[in-house]
Order: C-alpha cells, then structure tokens, then sequence
C-alpha cells in the first residue's frame, strides 16, 4: 500500500506559497587573529549556497517527485536569478513575484571548523502591498483547478498578511484543495479555516497563549476548535507527533540518531501534505510525514528525503506495528 502511495506522488500537483531564502555557507579555517581588528581572519576552503524557508519545502517536495508551483516574493536582483536557478526541473517559478522595493532574502554564514562565527541578513520584513496580493491571487486562481493542495510556509516576512492568507485558503475551500500551513504563533489568525496546521510543541503553546504546565492535547483541541482546522500535527521532537482530527493520534519518533533539525518542519509539512493528497488518511499521511522527518535529522543541514529511502524507512517501522 505505501509503496504505491508514495509512487503516485509523482501524479500530485501541489503549490507552495511562502517567505523564499537563499542559504549561503562561507566555510575555511582560523589560524591568526587580524590585525586590523581583534577578530578571526577566516580562510576560506569552500562556499557554496542551498535552498531555504519555503524554498526547503519546494526542494523537499520536487525530491520526491511532486509536480509543484512556486509561490513567493523576491527582489529584482542577481540572488534571484540564483535561488530560481536552484530550484529542479519539476519546479514552475511562474507564480513568483519579483520586486524592487526588497532583496532576495539571504541568510550568510561564516563557519570555521564546526563553529559558526558570524551570520549576515539580507532582508526586508515589511508587509506585501495590495497590489502584490493582487497579482500573487490572480496568478494563483489560473493554476487553482489544476492543483491537489497549497503549503503556506510562514516565516513571518511579510508575505503572508492575514488578507492574503485567507483569500488563499477560501480560494482553496471553493475548490476542494487541501490547504496546510507551517506557521509564525504571531500570525496563527492569519490561517483560520486552514485544512492543517504544522506547529511544534513551542509554537503550538504560544499559538494559543496557553501555559507551559497545560495538558499538550488540550492545546491540540485548543488550536483545531479555535481557528477552524480540519486537523492539527503538534511535532514535539524526541517526543515524536500528535494529530489531532476529532481523535488524537499520539506518533512516536523512530529516528535513530540527531545530527541536525535544520528544516526538518519543512520536510514534516511537505510529506504530510503531498500523502494527503496522494490518498492517504490524515493519520497514515502523519505517520509518513513522521517517518521521513526521522531520515532527515539524521542528515546534516538542510536536506531531503528520497522515495527509496521514505518506504524502505516507513516499512521498517510500521510493517511490524
């Protein structure tokens, strides 16, 4: 069943709409301090850039072999160029919207070693203007009856305004599409009415103001009732996941060692929307979507998960469960 599941995620055709970030790595070594300055001068041994934010979960999703449409904002500049350049081959870039008045989003960092010393910001957190909402809409509604489901991937950068947001998720109610959401707690109003939410435990909590010491499943309930949601995924790290779609799901972690949770909410959100729209139950596509965040903390940095790797990994701890 989980073989031919994840097989017909070729066949589904899904649109992220989210804050896009070019990650950039400036690595080298420390051998002296400047001096110019009492700082370290780094040597630099290599460079190279991935991508990042909503960015992540495009590459997650084209990795296992999704048709998707990118939706985003960046700047008219060369790192534009770069991030879409970045992107697969069975990525559509024609729903991004360039610019002037902003940069690229790009997060520098320089490490030595294993050390990151400095990080340097490219960004603009302001938000989109009407005429931006209009043109991101107007594109979105040509492509919405060819599509099985929306991610909106919030990083809290401006793009995704409340306005936006729920014209998105009523376009997406109008037209039978599954529409989840990876969201800021500062702008959980934004998505009420959404088909699912993502938050971890942290983000989950402050979403709903609740106290550190209440029951997580009363959060859970919280969070579905309070904002209209089809379902709620709470990821809680060692803990593992808990659905909640009218039952509560409790999903232990089977990953067997950490390296890195980089982007691992985007891998997460990704399979747990692309099974959804492949067929799978909210409860099968939660346990995929477990699986496959197991594979990616087990990764350093950023990465993604192949479709060998997602069945040989679900079937090793499900087939006996």
């Amino acid at each position: 069943m989980i073989k031919k599941l994840i097989e017909n995620f070729k066949n589904i055709k899904i649109a992220v709409i989210g804050d896009l970030m070019l990650d950039e790595y400036i690595m080298g070594k420390v051998e002296r301090i400047s001096p110019e300055a009492p700082v370290p001068v780094v040597k630099v041994t290599e460079e190279k850039f991935v991508l990042g934010g909503a960015a992540n979960v495009i590459n997650n999703l084209a990795a296992l072999g999704a048709n998707v449409y990118c939706g985003g904002l960046v700047g008219n500049d060369s790192n534009a160029e770069k991030l879409i350049n970045a992107f697969p081959k069975n990525v559509d870039c024609n729903l991004i919207l360039k610019a002037d008045n902003r940069p690229t989003i790009v997060k520098r960092r320089v490490i030595a070693g294993h050390q990151q010393l400095l990080r340097l910001d490219w960004e603009e957190e302001f938000s989109i203007n009407e005429e931006e909402e209009n043109i991101i809409i107007e594109n979105l509604k040509s492509h919405i009856k060819d599509l099985d489901a929306i991610i909106l991937s919030d990083y809290n950068k401006g793009l995704l305004t409340k306005s936006l947001s729920q014209k998105i998720i009523n376009l997406c109610r109008e037209n039978n599409v599954i529409v989840t959401v990876d969201p800021k707690p500062s702008n959980i109003t934004n998505f009420v009415g959404a088909s699912s939410i993502t938050p971890n435990k942290k983000e989950a909590y402050l979403a709903v103001d609740a106290n550190s010491r209440e029951d997580i499943d009363i959060v859970g309930q919280k969070l579905k009732e309070q904002y209209k949601l089809d379902t709620v995924l709470i990821t809680r790290s060692e803990e593992g996941m808990t659905l909640y779609d009218g039952g509560i799901h409790n999903i232990p972690t089977y990953a067997k060692e950490v390296y890195d949770v980089t982007g691992a909410g985007d891998t997460v959100i990704s399979v747990f929307t692309l099974a959804r729209a492949a067929g799978a139950t909210w409860e099968e596509a939660a346990k995929i979507a477990n699986a496959a965040g197991g594979i990616v903390v087990g990764k350093i940095g950023t990465s993604t998960v192949s479709e060998k790797e997602l069945i040989s990994t679900y079937n090793s701890i499900y087939s006996n469960n």
